[in-house]
């Protein structure tokens, strides 16, 4: 069982820039991919940003070139690094994990469903 614990989240004005974390129960040995998804009210969760144990990070269209994905081994942790926020960006993030073959990775048709273990989530609010 792996366990996911998220914070960091909080409200902030348009502009501003907040930074996600998620800490990993335990080491991960065996290859791995991570995500980081938000829901915003009466919509579905997206996937915004994801890794795997090689290396490869994922961005959506959306949040390149402001959102920064990155990781701390010796912590087991996470983070995602949120620049130039928008009241779009404005959801429930969450982290996510599983174990991983391999094979390709496409974060425009990554799915919840493709993660086995979840955090309970932390709120992000940008608002003026």
């Amino acid at each position: 069982q792996v366990d996911l614990v998220e914070s960091g989240g909080n409200s902030v004005q348009p502009g501003g820039s907040l930074r996600l974390s998620c800490t990993v129960s335990e080491y991960i040995y065996s290859r791995y991919f991570m995500g980081w998804f938000r829901q915003a009210p009466g919509k579905k969760r997206e996937a915004v940003a994801a890794a795997d144990s090689d290396g490869g990070v994922y961005y959506a269209d959306s949040v390149k070139g402001r959102f920064t994905f990155s990781e701390d081994k010796a912590k087991n942790t996470l983070y995602l690094q949120m620049n130039s926020l928008k009241p779009e960006d404005t959801a429930m993030y969450y982290c996510a994990f599983d174990f991983w073959s391999g094979g390709p990775l496409n974060i425009a048709t990554m799915r919840p469903l493709d993660f086995s273990y979840w955090g309970q989530g932390t709120q992000v609010t940008v608002s003026s």
